[in-house]
């Protein structure tokens, strides 16, 4: 009875922290791509940072008739007050990927490019100061706009979609067990709601957990259009899926994997909530949600907890020397934000 009532009081206390303290941001140096760049692979090797790939409008914007433009630049950052300095090249120009960092190598899976979509996985590390890039099982088909992430020595892949054309989003959920890599991709048994893509992934307590996203069906000129979630989703690895509290409002696209903060809480850091969809004029649009939620896996429950000083979507999200990194992405649509932005959750 002592044990359940210690085990009580510090759930409480952690969620009682969670609304006092505040969370700490700071930025880094900016990407060294003065446009920024919409959903870069990023992740860490060892105690280095590395960027690569991701799209901008780098001439002219969306609606003066610019093009949309992909990279292959691979940067590293060894630490905080460094700058940024160019390693190497993606095998081609890549983005709207998942990226997850192992302690062998920062794995690289799926994204497209202007043309297609990808089934690619490679994972990229620094070997002497120079990339290397080491092909890894594909997919079962091209997915990009997916989100994942690592749980033990097993990757999930949960949604996306194949082409550029899509107007259905996947139900697929993959998983990759790296201490077995020539087992390849395995289907797994999806969650129990619609299909999506630009979802967030989050890990807490050993469990996969599935935020919102945006499903999509044609419109009556066979053109996608999206229908923003809220619904929500937990895998736990041996009950499988269930279906946690709906988020209070739409996160698409919001900083993906979600930072976690403590051992029972990840936050969810603003996000398209569908709210300005059609805005014009489009240049003036006053860009994405600044909330930041934090969902508590013991009480099912979400809490507004703060706002964000750099609202962003299709950004990567990457835990580097204790700080929670949201670099570049989209400050409004077709803007980009070079802007590297470090978040310190206080309790861990």
């Amino acid at each position: 009875m002592i044990g359940k009532s210690l085990v009580i009081f510090y759930f409480m206390a952690a969620y009682s922290l969670a609304q006092e303290l505040p969370l700490n941001w700071h930025q880094l140096a900016s990407v060294p791509d003065r446009n920024g760049l919409a959903s870069a692979f990023a992740g860490t090797y060892g105690s280095t940072l590395l960027l690569g790939g991701g799209a901008n409008f780098p001439d002219r914007l969306p609606w003066e008739g610019g093009s949309k433009v992909w990279y292959d630049r691979v940067w590293a950052l060894e630490k905080a007050d460094a700058a940024w300095r160019e390693v190497g090249r993606l095998p081609r120009p890549l983005g709207y990927g998942v990226t997850i960092s192992t302690a062998e190598g920062v794995i690289c899976v799926g994204g497209s490019d202007a043309q297609r979509h990808y089934a690619d996985v490679f994972e990229m590390k620094l070997q002497d100061a120079r990339l290397e890039i080491k092909t890894l099982p594909s997919l079962p088909k091209p997915v990009a706009n997916a989100c994942g992430a690592l749980i033990g020595t097993t990757i999930y892949l949960a949604g996306g979609i194949e082409s550029p054309q899509a107007t259905r989003t996947l139900e697929t959920f993959y998983a990759l067990d790296l201490s077995d890599i020539s087992g390849g991709w395995r289907e797994l048994e999806p969650w129990p709601g619609a299909g999506r893509m630009l979802a967030v992934s989050a890990v807490q307590n050993g469990c996969f957990f599935l935020v919102s996203g945006t499903d999509l069906s044609a419109d009556s000129e066979g053109k996608p259009m999206r229908r923003y979630l809220s619904d929500c989703y937990r895998f736990d690895l041996k009950a499988g899926w269930s279906r946690i509290a709906d988020i209070p409002r739409a996160a698409v696209a919001a900083p993906s994997p979600a930072p976690t903060l403590g051992a029972s809480q990840f936050l969810v850091i603003g996000g398209d909530d569908g709210s300005k969809v059609g805005f014009q004029p489009v240049q003036d649009h006053p860009g994405f949600s600044k909330e930041i939620l934090s969902y508590n896996i013991v009480n099912n429950t979400w809490t507004p907890i703060g706002y964000t000083p750099a609202p962003r979507v299709t950004s990567p999200v990457v835990h580097w020397c204790e700080d929670w990194l949201i670099l570049s992405g989209e400050m409004r649509p077709g803007v980009r934000s070079p802007e590297v932005w470090s978040v310190h959750t206080p309790i861990h």
